[in-house]
């Protein structure tokens, strides 16, 4: 039996997702439990710790209310995390399971536990850093943020600093992860992955696959105030 708190976020509204979750971990050993997400969509008004300047400045453009809500819904998984006191394996509604995934997660609980957040799914490439091999899995640290916040885990201690650190929402959750210059976390990872995604939309977070372009002066306003960022800010524009 793993010492480990598994966690699926899910809409209330969602299920068929739910369905589809509930038959992928009905293949592996592990008890776990749904954690109903904020449904952005529902949010009345963005909440306090969204600091709507800061995201059009650097962005430019709103995070959209599922991208909000999704942040506040990996919060209440954190919290979950410091309450119990137990490292913690945070799932979004479509995740996928690789055929290696109880074998990693053996490894993360039993062979090698120099982590804090471990990432076990992405959706882009990205050279990494070998930290440890283990027989055919690799635990390695991005060079780059490979995006997706799907399926990764997270010991105590770690949650807690990530909650401290979430005070001052500006970023896509995915991102935030990923941000070490903020909140100092070095986030790990398995390859081979072994989560992948449903390929269907997200309905926790509904992020466009393509916005509308910035042009002209607005997009020099975002390249200026990233600039400045990256040179003033004690946790700089964009992760690494």
């Amino acid at each position: 039996m793993l010492n480990l708190q598994t966690i699926v976020i899910s809409l209330v509204r969602s299920p068929e997702r739910r369905e589809k979750a509930r038959a992928e971990l009905s293949k592996t050993s592990l008890k776990w439990a749904f954690l109903d997400a904020v449904d952005g969509s529902r949010l009345p008004s963005p909440p306090p710790e969204y600091n709507a300047p800061k995201v059009r400045r650097l962005l430019g453009f709103d995070m959209t209310a599922n991208e909000i809500g999704c942040f506040l819904s990996h919060k209440k998984a954190w919290q979950a995390c410091v309450e119990n006191r137990m490292p913690t394996l945070i799932f979004e509604d479509d995740f996928v399971l690789q055929p290696h995934f109880e074998e990693a997660l053996h490894v993360l609980v039993h062979e090698f536990h120099d982590w804090q957040m471990v990432r076990l799914q992405a959706l882009a490439p990205s050279a990494h850093r070998l930290v440890r091999q283990v027989n055919a899995l690799s635990i390695v640290e991005n060079n780059d943020d490979p995006l997706g916040a799907t399926a990764y885990v997270v010991k105590p201690q770690a949650a807690e600093t990530l909650i401290h650190h979430a005070k001052d929402i500006y970023e896509p959750l995915d991102h935030f992860i990923e941000h070490k210059k903020k909140h100092g976390i070095s986030m790990l990872a398995v390859k081979p992955y072994p989560v992948d995604i449903s390929r269907v939309q997200s309905t926790i977070s509904d992020r466009p696959d393509v916005r509308k372009p910035i042009k002209s002066l607005r997009k020099n306003v975002r390249s200026a105030s990233r600039f400045l960022d990256r040179i003033f800010s004690k946790d700089p524009w964009f992760p690494r």
